[in-house]
């Protein structure tokens, strides 16, 4: 107890006049970049959120609402066709890419002849633009494309996945795995090569088998990068837009007409503002209540 009683306590660092001044003089240069920032970071968040409750039109005099958009939104078979849709494509896009990105991390976690190259072939997808590989896979689902083909040979339905209201969603989930996995390989990856090696080393001398070890030593290690990946790869599937807009345009049969595209049709089609901006008020909400259960179920740990 006396050792305890006479261990020194840490001494609270005062800072005199002159540190307080040169903490003033550096806030005063930088509150300048900081109000800019906040301006054009959530101005426009503030904006939309306002313009959702008023019936701005472009060329038309505007009014407060309340309401009125979300009602309108209730009963909007539209609305709720397109919220189908998203769903549906986050349900199909976000379990595929997290397990293909882990498969990819596992595989080239361990360091090999070609690993590098490798792990940049992969991650190319997410650095290319995908207003121009739909384009490219707008062939590829083609009638005469390499997948109708193959699935021909498989004895499936070889007709045009885009032209097909049963199969649009897949073939767009399908283009987006393949261009979000190469990320969540990299996220993954990086806490892959913190987990500790003797962790791993004394379970397989316990004789614990891949699939335990995976089990017990690495997947705990990653629970937080699933919660991340979750919530950013939702979030990214829940704005889906590029993709339809390039390869389907909402067709067919608005089989794949996603919110973001209604959102987009409502404020640049018809230019109804006001409507537009409750479709996306109602997305971000969506998205929060999506992450929160997500955070529940995942990250309750974290």
């Amino acid at each position: 107890m006396a050792a305890v009683a006479e261990r020194p306590r840490p001494t609270k660092v005062r800072r005199g006049p002159h540190s307080r001044r040169e903490a003033r003089i550096g806030l005063m240069f930088v509150l300048p970049a900081l109000l800019v920032f906040l301006a054009f970071r959530f101005g426009p968040a503030a904006a939309g959120l306002l313009l959702g409750f008023t019936d701005y039109t472009l060329g038309a005099e505007t009014s407060f609402t309340g309401l009125e958009n979300f009602r309108r939104l209730l009963d909007d078979p539209v609305f709720w066709s397109a919220l189908k849709v998203t769903v549906l494509y986050t349900v199909m896009a976000v379990p595929v890419t997290i397990g293909l990105s882990l498969g990819l991390a596992l595989l080239t976690r361990r360091a090999f002849l070609g690993s590098k190259l490798f792990r940049s072939v992969f991650f190319l997808p997410v650095v290319t633009s995908l207003i121009l590989a739909s384009t490219v896979f707008i062939w590829i689902f083609s009638t005469d494309g390499p997948w109708s083909t193959v699935m021909g040979w498989l004895g499936l339905p070889d007709q045009s996945w885009l032209s097909d209201s049963a199969l649009v969603l897949p073939a767009l989930a399908l283009v987006g795995v393949w261009s979000r996995c190469g990320y969540g390989m990299l996220i993954l990856l990086a806490r892959l090569q913190e987990v500790p090696r003797e962790l791993e080393e004394a379970a397989l001398m316990d004789g614990a088998g891949p699939v335990q070890r995976f089990r017990y030593i690495v997947a705990p290690q990653l629970k937080g990068s699933f919660f991340f990946l979750a919530v950013i790869e939702t979030t990214a599937s829940f704005q889906v837009f590029d993709a339809v807009y390039m390869m389907t345009g909402g067709g067919p049969a608005n089989a794949s007409y996603s919110l973001v595209f209604q959102l987009y049709d409502a404020g640049f089609k018809y230019f109804d503002l006001g409507y537009a901006s409750a479709i996306g008020c109602v997305l971000f909400v969506l998205t929060l209540v999506v992450a929160g259960i997500q955070r529940l179920v995942i990250g309750k740990e974290q």
